[in-house]
């Protein structure tokens, strides 16, 4: 798999938006997906650049979640906003990481992402439930780099 244009198909990468949408109805935590073939750089520092690029580190509650994949490098990162940080144990995340990297590591690139982000929704609506005032925040498409 050399493009990102071949990593999910135009049906898979609805399907990821509309698990986006369906994670986010319960939380006021904000989750995207952005995905770009290579990086040059180390992934998880990519992956915070990607986040203060696609603006999710201005979020009310400061508790957006990305999804960062890298295609070509087989590689891929879960962050959170500081909001989270704060309220959440160490390795707060790895429960959401093995998920993923259990479907990848079989090819299932869509059904690890709609089981991270169901999880991500799941393990976000405990500390940032759903308030009558909330609004999305943020686009649930997904990102190419």
């Amino acid at each position: 798999m050399s493009r990102v244009e071949d990593f999910l198909t135009q049906p898979e990468e609805q399907e990821i938006v509309e698990a986006i949408l369906e994670a986010e109805k319960n939380t006021s935590g904000e989750i995207r997906v952005h995905i770009e073939a290579h990086t040059r750089s180390n992934h998880y520092e990519r992956a915070k650049e990607v986040f203060r690029l696609l603006k999710m580190d201005n979020t009310k509650d400061a508790n957006g979640v990305l999804i960062y994949v890298a295609v070509n490098d087989k590689k891929f990162v879960i962050c959170g906003d500081k909001g989270i940080d704060k309220v959440v144990p160490n390795g707060f995340w790895d429960s959401t990481k093995t998920t993923i990297e259990n479907h990848f590591k079989k090819g299932h690139f869509k059904e690890g992402l709609i089981a991270g982000i169901s999880e991500a929704g799941k393990e976000l609506q405990d500390h940032f439930p759903w308030q009558p005032n909330d609004r999305n925040e943020l686009s649930n498409e997904i990102s190419k780099g």
